[in-house]
């Protein structure tokens, strides 16, 4: 199975206002510094979860870094993510062992219980369903997590009632 990254929003903003000022700092902390570009990413992504068109206009303004390099750099790494995701990033584990336990199962169950692709989120923004090639959990097969909560050995009928009670959680 071959992992693929979510793919950029060619339409642009989703309608959220970020705050770019809460950038002034992090710039003021780099600019100039040899090695900027990806503590300045991981920074701009930790603050908004995710890069948008508008900080990375502003990044490259402001630290002369081409936003050819940073785009080349956020797209080149799986950890830079360019669009929105869920309050909830649900990762499958696919890697040799879960795909032998029937990974697939799961996040073909989780695809039609949130109705959404792998690599998509939400309509409310509350889960992002993700396959990743390995968890390091090969003894739990097959695994998810989401959040910092690793779920093991588990069937597609087990995944979707975590998911469940995780959104009535959200929603009490």
């Amino acid at each position: 199975m071959r992992i693929t990254r979510i793919k950029p929003n060619v339409k642009g903003e989703i309608g959220d206002v970020q705050d770019l000022s809460l950038l002034d700092p992090l710039i003021a902390k780099h600019k100039g510094k040899k090695g900027n570009l990806i503590p300045l990413l991981q920074a701009a992504q930790e603050m908004y979860g995710f890069i948008s068109k508008a900080a990375f206009d502003k990044l490259s303004r402001e630290t002369g870094i081409p936003l050819s390099d940073m785009f080349g750099v956020a797209t080149f790494y799986a950890q830079f993510r360019l669009n929105p995701v869920g309050k909830n990033i649900i990762k499958v584990c696919h890697g040799t062992a879960c795909h032998v336990q029937n990974a697939v199962e799961i996040t073909e169950s989780l695809e039609e219980m949130l109705k959404v692709k792998d690599g998509e989120t939400t309509e409310d923004r509350l889960f992002t369903l993700e396959s990743v090639a390995c968890l390091g959990c090969c003894s739990l097969a097959p695994v998810m997590m989401i959040g910092d909560q690793t779920y093991g050995k588990l069937t597609g009928n087990e995944a979707v009632k975590i998911v469940k009670n995780i959104r009535l959680a959200e929603n009490n």
